[in-house]
């Protein structure tokens, strides 16, 4: 089927299915994202954007040992982590994945605005996974500028703190959120996204915490 499975574990971690095929994205540590542990995950692949704990927890992954053709075609794009070209928090890498046509991008810690050419590749997105927290990333409104030229279908908000989780110097999700924004909640963790998904702000719940 044309479609592939989004799930959100808090903070940026997501898994990405597609034809029995997944990918986690970003996993984190223990005791590391204020209210938020990490159950272990199954998947075929596991992608951290970059080297910090509260992304690169791959321990928290278990590989699945049959060895399965991924259904995706996969661009890595490097980027900086801040915005004085690495020199304050190092690099990130931004992943676009594309199936049968349906083109997905997790931007990982993304801190300045892409280059030309990797604006080109993350233009006409079905869905986007984009931190909106600011303070370790790019600002709320700098993303809405971002997101603006790259005008995705479907917006997946990331790496941004509520009552109950996320670190105290990054922002909620109001602070990115306008009104005029198209947002859907949904009561999931889980997003099918599909080629006629109309445009919006995909709010997907994290799933309840272990303590």
């Amino acid at each position: 089927m044309r479609e592939i499975k989004v799930e959100w574990f808090g903070h940026s971690c997501f898994r990405i299915t597609k034809d029995g095929y997944a990918i986690v994205f970003d996993p984190y540590e223990d005791n590391n994202v204020p209210g938020l542990t990490l159950e272990t995950l199954q998947a075929d692949e596991v992608i951290a954007s970059h080297e910090h704990g509260d992304h690169n927890a791959r321990k928290k992954v278990e590989l699945r040992s049959e060895k399965k053709d991924s259904p995706f075609q996969m661009i890595r794009l490097e980027s900086f982590h801040d915005d004085c070209r690495g020199e304050k928090r190092g690099f990130n890498i931004m992943t676009v994945l594309e199936s049968e046509g349906i083109r997905i991008a997790h931007l990982g810690d993304i801190g300045c605005m892409p280059s030309p050419e990797q604006m080109e590749v993350l233009t006409g997105l079905d869905a986007v996974m984009v931190p909106v927290g600011g303070f370790y990333t790019m600002e709320p409104d700098e993303i809405r500028e971002l997101l603006k030229e790259l005008d995705p279908k479907v917006i997946i908000p990331m790496h941004y703190r509520s009552e109950t989780f996320g670190y105290d110097v990054i922002g909620t999700l109001d602070g990115f959120l306008k009104a005029e924004d198209p947002v859907v909640t949904y009561d999931t963790n889980t997003l099918i996204v599909c080629p006629d998904m109309e445009k919006q702000i995909a709010v997907l719940s994290c799933p309840e915490q272990k303590s």
